[in-house]
């Protein structure tokens, strides 16, 4: 199967991508797997022999803590056209499994594709290592919103920060997105319980600032959303320039 658009899209966002770095992207081997809610799609410890990009849906980097099994912390959430475990590439081994946040849909391709593209490939090489980059730049502002911002500001900088991920590779537009979590699974990135993010949901809705019903988010106030949060996309990196 070919690589998903997404995923081109999303170095598109950022790069010119020359004829001949398209079609070896394009021409990529990938093998499609769908996973169900809460399904391991990438398991922690295993040395890898191929890396996954979201296709459909979403899924989360999930750290079990040592001598508490039954609880986790969520460090990354992932969305369509993110190449969730590339860093699994040059890396020994995970430290963190990769778990389905509601139905997913992905496609793994083999490190054999990967070796060859950056053996000949420098430019597409760059942007994959852009890549892994943007992914540790989302997982630092997260920590500086953990650290800065409380309950509803805290919830609404993730909320901004998925829309405008999801809206980057045309999954998401006119301020409407799904968001497939669980609010234990929110509680588990936010790092507040349960009973404190239906506050900071209620919170965000007696404001005006957005409607939320199921899993469908619809922003109402973006400025108004975006101000409470301090949102302040440079940090995602998306703007266009040669790499």
């Amino acid at each position: 199967m070919a690589i998903t658009e997404y995923f081109i899209r999303f170095l598109q966002r950022r790069d010119s991508l020359p004829e001949r770095d398209l079609a070896r992207l394009r021409a990529l081997r990938t093998q499609h797997v769908s996973f169900a809610s809460g399904e391991v799609i990438v398991p922690v410890d295993r040395v890898a022999k191929r890396s996954c990009m979201m296709l459909r849906g979403m899924s989360a980097r999930s750290h079990r803590l040592v001598g508490r099994p039954d609880e986790r912390v969520i460090t990354a959430l992932h969305v369509p056209g993110d190449f969730v475990d590339l860093h699994g590439f040059v890396l020994a081994g995970l430290e963190h499994s990769v778990v389905a946040v509601g139905p997913a849909e992905v496609e793994f391709v083999d490190h054999d594709e990967l070796v060859e593209i950056t053996e000949n490939f420098p430019h597409l090489t760059r942007l994959l290592w852009m890549a892994t980059l943007i992914d540790a730049a989302v997982h630092r502002q997260w920590l500086v919103a953990a650290a800065s911002l409380r309950s509803s500001a805290h919830l609404a900088h993730l909320l901004c920060e998925v829309y405008t991920r999801l809206n980057a590779v045309g999954a998401a537009a006119d301020h409407q997105f799904s968001l497939p979590l669980l609010q234990r699974e929110l509680a588990d990135i936010l790092g507040y319980s349960p009973i404190h993010v239906n506050r900071a949901v209620r919170d965000l809705r007696d404001r005006g600032l957005l409607r939320w019903s199921g899993a469908d988010v619809s922003i109402l106030d973006w400025k108004g959303l975006a101000m409470l949060a301090r949102f302040d996309p440079t940090y995602l990196d998306m703007e266009r320039q040669s790499r």
